[in-house]
């Protein structure tokens, strides 16, 4: 197995968590928003929390908690939402979770530019992929996604790593950014 260095341990870790708690509910799921908090920081704050989910802060230091959100207003893409999310300071970073139809790079050029248009076309593609995409990135800027294809829906076949969807990491990394860091990079 091959060790990418880049990585932090504790965000793939809940990264993964959250995988492989959404591949137990099976396919055909909404898209999903988790905070990320300091495990060691939830036991010290909120002890009745942490005692519900079994957690104590010897065995959990240096981890992360998903905690999942409310879900998404009906009728919107989690691509919608997220620009209008911002977290509070006690929140180290954040996940989302989505299910996709992609297609080839053989189909580049090819996708209709009309939304409902480009949506038919995935969906009759002969050879696009359901996928189901867990990301999830930390205000000290790491990231890491797991991706899961519905025709290889084995544990064994996630795939990980820390850049496998860009777009959805810079929406992550968005809703991290404090009003003080976004007036500094203008």
């Amino acid at each position: 197995m091959d060790y990418d260095l880049d990585v932090d341990p504790a965000l793939a870790a809940a990264v993964l968590e959250i995988e492989g708690h959404h591949a137990r509910a099976g396919w055909d799921q909404q898209a999903r928003l988790y905070a990320l908090v300091d495990t060691a920081r939830l036991v010290a704050q909120e002890p009745a929390l942490a005692a519900q989910l079994g957690l104590d802060a010897p065995a959990e230091q240096g981890s992360l908690t998903p905690v999942e959100q409310d879900d998404l207003p009906t009728g919107q893409q989690l691509e919608e939402v997220l620009p209008g999310i911002q977290w509070p300071a006690v929140v180290t970073g954040c996940a989302a979770v989505v299910e996709r139809l992609v297609l080839p790079p053989a189909a580049d050029g090819q996708v209709p530019e009309d939304p409902a248009a480009a949506a038919e076309f995935a969906r009759e593609h002969p050879d696009a992929e359901e996928v189901r995409i867990v990301a999830g990135v930390t205000r000290h800027g790491a990231s890491y996604c797991a991706l899961r294809m519905r025709s290889h829906d084995e544990d064994s076949a996630v795939m990980g790593g820390n850049d496998l969807v860009p777009g959805l990491l810079e929406l992550l990394r968005a809703t991290l950014l404090d009003d003080a860091e976004d007036e500094t990079d203008e």
